[in-house]
């Protein structure tokens, strides 16, 4: 009874710090995405606009933006602007940012779910095989497997697998999210889920096909990470006590593996996906590039090509949010599924 109550308020505090401590995290979240935007060399408006663009021009644009105020006024006006949903209005781009994300930011979510589940299935079996069978040719395979497809560049394992699945074998599209010929009744913005619900197998099966390729390159990023986290717990927890314990009551080697190794070297791995939203949405960046797929991460790169201050501002801010909730969410998560990190 003592332990339980003790556990019960443990959590408790955990909780009610990291809830605490959220505002003042997404305040330095905030403060370094209003600074490193504001220290990019030159002028965003005039960089916008051209060279060719008036001097009452200009100085109109820097005006709507707020760019002519003193530094603390911009800074509390965008502080304000995010807690209030605006993300501002870009210079290029007739829509608002907000309306930018809502009209694309769920093919950036089906990209990044599906490589993470890419990233876990292969993180997972690897890493568990090369744990159960260490210092074999399984293990020095996976470990290899490890290094190489977090150390490839993304952009570079995209276009191999352009090269060799969709030039050289014919088997999947090298970009965008549906064929020219597909006519998408898509209520969510998630094609897969769209196809599911609208009862539209054409829709599943040609977002599904046009999804391997990108998810898969984005998913290997990740996926030597989860690698390597996975054989390393794999490996501690079956030297630990609880095992040998097991073991010498007679359980079967794969009993012992499965119900009591496997699911104990998984805590671990909850931290790791939280502190992976950040590189996933980073990688996301480039796999849009590489595969045209018309997803946040290419609007990202568009704007900055047109040098859209405004535009970068608002995404920037967005992702940042994201894995701030993302990380939040983890922790959460975290401690209540580990009683460690509530001590």
């Amino acid at each position: 009874m003592a332990s339980g109550g003790s556990g019960g308020s443990g959590l408790r505090r955990y909780l009610l710090t990291r809830l605490a401590l959220a505002p003042l995290f997404l305040l330095t979240l905030l403060t370094a995405v209003f600074v490193l935007v504001r220290v990019m060399p030159g002028d965003p408006v005039v960089a916008s606009l051209g060279g060719r663009a008036t001097p009452d021009r200009i100085e109109r644009a820097q005006e709507a933006l707020g760019l002519d105020d003193p530094i603390l006024v911009q800074y509390g006006r965008y502080l304000l602007d995010v807690l209030q949903g605006d993300l501002g209005e870009p210079l290029t781009d007739p829509r608002s940012v907000s309306q930018i994300v809502a009209d694309l930011f769920p093919a950036t979510v089906e990209l990044t779910v599906f490589a993470l589940i890419v990233a876990v299935t292969l993180g997972v079996l690897v890493g568990a095989v090369a744990a159960q069978r260490r210092d074999t040719v399984f293990d020095i395979g996976g470990r290899l497997l490890g290094i190489v497809v977090y150390a490839a560049p993304v952009f570079w394992t995209g276009i191999l697998a352009q090269l060799l699945f969709a030039n050289r074998l014919d088997l999947l599209p090298t970009g965008n999210r549906l064929s020219a010929r597909i006519v998408a009744d898509a209520p969510t913005g998630f094609y897969l889920l769209d196809g599911i619900i609208t009862l539209n197998w054409e829709l599943f099966w040609d977002a599904l096909q046009h999804l391997i390729l990108p998810g898969v390159t984005l998913g290997l990023l990740i996926g030597g990470v989860f690698i390597r986290m996975v054989r390393v717990n794999m490996l501690q927890t079956l030297r630990s006590d609880y095992v040998e314990s097991a073991r010498a009551r007679g359980i079967v080697e794969r009993r012992v593996l499965f119900q009591h190794a496997f699911r104990n070297a998984l805590i671990p791995i909850v931290t790791i996906m939280g502190l992976q939203a950040a590189l996933l949405l980073g990688g996301a960046i480039l796999t849009e590039t590489t595969f045209s797929w018309p997803g946040l991460g290419s609007a990202l790169v568009d704007f900055v090509n047109a040098r859209d201050y405004a535009a970068l501002q608002g995404i920037v801010t967005f992702f940042a949010l994201v894995v701030f909730v993302v990380s939040l969410l983890i922790d959460i998560i975290n401690g209540l599924v580990d009683p460690r990190v509530r001590y």
